[in-house]
């Protein structure tokens, strides 16, 4: 998943950053709105994570200016304001969750779950595909009962892949997806990672597919 960190304190804009990317996201780290804006012009994420005093102006300005440009993205406020009040507003101005600051990361990474989940739909966290069984909560996967032992990135790009079956991904939505800014990839890393994956599913029903000059894809029989 691809997250767009907008907080202005230096220290917990890389603390959550570097927690975040042990998970195995890609996270943009910016700290104004108008850094916000241009990397929401340029590129999509799964989720945005927003402080509220900024340089620049008010995050609740930008979130309700979000909403009303018709963006889905989800929204989690990072706030030091605890009052009903405060909260019960970012939500009604458009914000999916919020967190109160000084906050324990292991909240933060259960909320992010739990608003990607209700993003996508799902009650339950386990995903099925053939005989392979992905659960992106404990970060396990089996073929067929069997587990399987992945990295955090492969980890990445098999959500990516079994969340939408059949669909193909071209290299750089991929790179997109799992990759951040700051990242230098070279030109076969997505080829790399796939590899290592297919070799991690060895055995299984369903396979990632090769389309020729387009990208990849999760197939089965």
């Amino acid at each position: 998943m691809r997250f767009l960190l907008v907080e202005d304190n230096g220290d917990l804009g890389r603390s959550v950053q570097k927690r975040l990317s042990l998970d195995g996201h890609a996270v943009d780290w910016v700290q104004s709105i108008t850094d916000a804006k241009d990397h929401l012009a340029i590129t999509g994420y799964d989720l945005i994570l927003l402080d509220i005093m900024l340089p620049d102006g008010d995050g609740r300005g930008f979130l309700a200016s979000h909403r009303r440009a018709q963006r889905d993205t989800p929204v989690i406020v990072m706030t030091a304001r605890s009052a009903v009040s405060d909260r019960v507003a970012l939500l009604d101005t458009g914000a999916d969750d919020y967190i109160t600051k000084p906050f324990d990361f292991a909240e933060l990474e259960a909320r992010c779950r739990a608003v990607l989940r209700r993003r996508g739909g799902a009650a339950q966290t386990q995903i099925h595909y053939a005989d392979l069984s992905f659960d992106p909560l404990s970060a396990s996967v089996t073929v067929a009962g069997d587990a399987r032992e992945l990295r955090n990135r492969e980890m990445r790009l098999l959500e990516i892949l079994i969340s939408t079956p059949g669909r193909i991904h071209s290299k750089s939505q991929l790179c997109d997806r799992l990759f951040s800014f700051a990242e230098t990839v070279s030109d076969n890393a997505i080829e790399v990672y796939v590899g290592r994956l297919r070799k991690k599913l060895a055995g299984s029903e369903a396979r990632i597919e090769t389309v020729r000059g387009v990208g990849y894809r999760l197939t089965a029989p």
